[in-house]
């Protein structure tokens, strides 16, 4: 009877959140009515949105769980291990680019806070448990946000600048570059080691072969698909924000139509899944490849971050 509970129960918690309104979610953070919100409240709302569901979805924040059902589950905690970085990512570019305006100056009192927190051990159960290390963070982001829609206190800011948006963009690509290779791998093959192409005197630490093998371990085949559709529900609502609080910059270089083609590819990894597993056809076989269709898009939406960091370094 009570193994039967904890069937259930870890089924019910291996619901992946739904996507939420960016637009609504920043009317109800942001301590002020929607005419009003300033730029960059989009961006740092939804960081706090998105780190929020990590810890209030069903079950809570089940990454670091060391009891049942939660230690038999790997699903759930893969998503939001890539949501996490995701998380970590804006956080940084936040600290580092989008609330400074230039490297001279000052990084803003609340992000020294928030970004290293949410770099804290994602596993940790007590002493700290990385819930109460999170929920530091978010309040921190929190008090930028309160002070970013302060006009009386312009110390906060937040620039939303053509270079400081292509920096961020630059880990995304990278981000999403890795995903679709280690999706393509669930399949194995032969790949030409490309790691010095492009420069005839460059070196690395050691040699390697010129062909490789790559392959994904059988077992880690569906934690390599969650990861990837953690990470693409939290670019998915980045983006929406980026859009808001970039959209005078993104119009300028005639660019939102490139970010509207990100969006629609993400939107594509959120489709519901209906097999009970991932499956792990080969490329042309009888079954179906779930990582091969999780890896196409967000191929192509690496392809669409490309073009659209092409178009933000034009002048």
């Amino acid at each position: 009877m009570i193994l039967a509970i904890l069937v259930v129960l870890g089924i019910y918690w291996s619901s992946e959140p739904d996507t939420f309104d960016v637009v609504a979610v920043t009317a109800e953070l942001a301590p002020t009515d929607t005419s009003k919100i300033t730029t960059g409240s989009y961006t740092t709302a939804t960081v706090i949105a998105t780190v929020e569901t990590l810890l209030n979805k069903r079950g809570g924040y089940l990454s670091n769980d060391i009891t049942p059902p939660s230690i038999w589950l790997d699903n759930i905690p893969n998503w939001e291990f890539g949501v996490l970085v995701q998380a970590r990512d804006i956080t940084r570019s936040m600290r580092n680019d989008f609330s400074r305006s230039q490297s001279q100056s000052t990084e803003d009192r609340d992000l020294i806070i928030a970004e290293p927190k949410f770099n804290f051990d994602h596993e940790s159960w007590i002493l700290p448990a990385t819930e109460s290390v999170y929920q530091e963070g978010i309040d921190a982001l929190y008090g930028y946000l309160t002070r970013l829609q302060n006009p009386s206190n312009p110390d906060a800011q937040f620039y939303a600048r053509a270079d400081n948006l292509k920096d961020w963009l630059s880990q995304v690509e990278k981000r999403l570059g890795s995903l679709s290779q280690r999706l393509a791998a669930s399949v194995g093959g032969i790949r030409f080691n490309t790691d010095l192409a492009g420069e005839t005197d460059a070196v690395q630490s050691t040699e390697t072969s010129q062909q490789l093998t790559v392959k994904t371990p059988w077992y880690e085949i569906d934690d390599v698909f969650y990861e990837a559709r953690g990470a693409s529900w939290a670019l998915l609502h980045y983006l929406k924000a980026v859009e808001l609080d970039f959209e005078p910059t993104l119009k300028k270089k005639n660019a939102l139509v490139s970010v509207h083609q990100i969006i629609r590819e993400l939107e594509s990894t959120q489709q519901p899944l209906w097999s009970p597993m991932i499956m792990n056809g080969s490329g042309f076989g009888l079954f179906a490849n779930h990582s091969l269709v999780m890896a196409s898009y967000i191929s192509r939406a690496n392809a669409a971050v490309i073009d659209l960091r092409n178009l933000l370094e034009q002048g």
